[in-house]
């Protein structure tokens, strides 16, 4: 005798309820619970039209990022929100035809499918580049303007951020800027880490009260964990206010690694006037040619604790900036904190930067790449099970 899904009763085989759904037939014990499952069954339909309509996932998806690498809780999300998914052998498993309808994925706890779990807490999300004309930054060079803006309204005492050396090219050395032209120092990107917390030790000792921060999401987080550390340093961060400007960060580079590599490639690491990373690529301009490279060409070279990094965009910080899903020469920002928000908004305002809101297929690249950050740790030691 078959069970009325809903209510979970007998119900004769003749019952006049019926419903057919995903080739299985189904029978109530009243109309009250057919009409219950009937609904349910189109807002899950509905709920697979809306997701279609944005990305077509697959349950080989499912089954590359979190079946295969042995990261699966077993709590049934996904067999029970698609009928041709089964727990089988201890693990999810495809009975029926998959139409990538994308909803086993976006129920499943182990993957990162929304925009908070993929890039934090933001208020505002902005397409921005410099509005002072003699200004070269990376990309578009809003975070230098905005620097010099604080600067000068007195918002800051000072700035820490990351130079080049004088004695060894490319080779990042952070200091203390307290002159717009010790801030131009700073400008572009150095793909190789900076111990930035000894410059803001030294400012808080030096007496500076209001200081921005400049730093990729582990000195962002480093500065978090030091202002609410009890063992020692909450004395000293209890004494400034820290702007914390983070950078979106997919990878960084031993410094010898890129030099070695330089070298190897017939080209003098003095002579390269910036580096970029874009779209899987490894870009040198020299004052004579352009050099492209693939990225995974510098893989030996990468900084082993990038491997484990999961935050590409700077979760913790209170406006992070990148070069990813806004046009060239212009820097995406995320507004995260109330003092973010407020001194970017001044600094357009004041006519430092150029803005707008960014528009939902850049903030989709955005995620994209920082989906891939995310993920990358189940890749690191799969567990194979099948």
């Amino acid at each position: 005798m078959p069970f009325d899904p809903i209510c979970k009763t007998k119900v004769q085989e003749d019952t006049p309820y019926v419903t057919e759904y995903g080739g299985k037939r189904y029978r109530f014990c009243s109309p009250e619970c057919k009409s219950k499952f009937d609904l349910l069954e189109k807002r899950v339909i509905r709920l697979k039209r809306s997701i279609a309509e944005q990305e077509k996932i697959s349950f080989g998806k499912l089954r590359k990022d979190i079946i295969i690498p042995g990261i699966c809780t077993l709590c049934g999300a996904c067999a029970a929100s698609c009928e041709s998914i089964v727990i089988k052998d201890e693990q999810p498993t495809i009975i029926g035809k998959c139409t990538a309808c994308g909803v086993c994925y976006n129920q499943c706890p182990r993957t990162i499918t929304t925009e908070e779990g993929l890039v934090g807490k933001i208020r505002n999300a902005y397409c921005a580049k410099t509005a002072i004309p003699e200004l070269k930054g990376q990309d578009g060079g809003v975070v230098t303007s905005m620097l010099a803006y604080a600067l000068e309204e007195g918002l800051i005492d000072c700035a820490i951020v990351t130079t080049k050396s004088e004695e060894e090219p490319w080779k990042p050395v952070p200091i203390v800027a307290t002159t717009y032209d010790e801030i131009l120092e700073g400008a572009g990107s150095i793909y190789s880490h900076s111990m930035t917390l000894g410059a803001l030790m030294s400012a808080v000792k030096q007496g500076m009260r209001s200081i921005a921060f400049v730093g990729p999401s582990c000195n962002i987080d480093a500065v978090t964990k030091m202002q609410k550390s009890p063992h020692g340093f909450l004395h000293l961060f209890m004494r400034a206010n820290i702007l914390k400007m983070g950078l979106f960060c997919m990878d960084t580079f031993y410094y010898e690694g890129i030099k070695e590599f330089v070298e190897k490639k017939d080209m003098n690491l003095a002579d390269v006037e910036w580096m970029k990373i874009r779209k899987g690529k490894f870009e040198f301009q020299t004052q004579d040619e352009l050099r492209v490279f693939p990225l995974e060409e510098l893989d030996k070279y990468r900084s082993s604790s990038c491997k484990y990094c999961t935050d590409m965009a700077s979760e913790s910080a209170d406006l992070s900036f990148g070069g990813v899903g806004t046009p060239k020469e212009w820097t995406t920002v995320l507004a995260r904190s109330g003092i973010g928000y407020e001194i970017f908004n001044e600094a357009a305002d004041n006519g430092y930067i150029e803005s707008r809101l960014l528009e939902e297929k850049e903030m989709k690249n955005v995620m994209n790449l920082a989906k891939m950050k995310k993920i990358q740790m189940y890749s690191l030691n799969r567990r194979q099970i099948i």
